[in-house]
């Protein structure tokens, strides 16, 4: 492959970690995952996240990821999609999903302690915060599919792509959110 084509794989497979953040908001509303709890004086994460969102982006995100693996299936691809074998590919699917929720649970979480308020810009934070999640919860179930992808040899372009990617892709959402009524700020 060449660093194009590694670059826009490293882009489409981490499209179960892209995708629960948006659908987070398309669903979110009702009971907030901290149930209102404050620690230290301030809320734990804030009326922002809650459960709908949670599962709602997390269900999404699986749901997209095996999506992609089901349509390789289809094309008699050994490899669904660059996850692996099936049991595999749900657990990396799962795992960037997930970890793309709690990620970004932590982000607010870690805003909440600065005194950052809800819809306030937190640079970097708020667009690599999901990204950090997804990665080290892939790391910690599959770390070789992460490294064969990410880190050994050219996998490194589809890594830097991604990178990169992230922030133009959380802007444009969110101006989509913003424009649909599904979010205060277009940040």
């Amino acid at each position: 492959m060449s660093p194009l084509e590694y670059a826009l794989a490293g882009i489409l497979l981490m499209l179960p970690a892209l995708v629960p953040n948006s659908a987070a908001v398309l669903f979110g509303g009702g009971r907030p995952i901290d149930f209102g709890k404050s620690w230290r004086g301030k809320r734990l994460l804030g009326d922002g996240k809650t459960w709908r969102g949670l599962f709602g982006g997390v269900l999404t995100g699986f749901a997209v990821g095996m999506l992609a693996v089901a349509w390789t299936m289809m094309a008699d691809s050994q490899d669904t999609w660059g996850y692996g074998d099936l049991p595999r590919a749900a657990v990396i699917v799962a795992a960037l999903s997930i970890g793309s929720m709690v990620g970004d649970s932590c982000g607010s979480f870690l805003k909440r302690r600065l005194g950052v308020g809800r819809g306030s810009k937190a640079p970097v934070l708020d667009q690599y915060n999901f990204v950090i999640g997804a990665i080290i919860l892939v790391l910690l179930v599959q770390p070789s599919w992460f490294m064969t992808h990410y880190i050994e040899g050219d996998g490194v372009w589809g890594l830097i792509a991604f990178l990169i990617a992230v922030p133009v892709m959380h802007r444009t959402a969110n101006i989509i959110g913003y424009k649909i009524g599904k979010k205060n700020v277009p940040w």
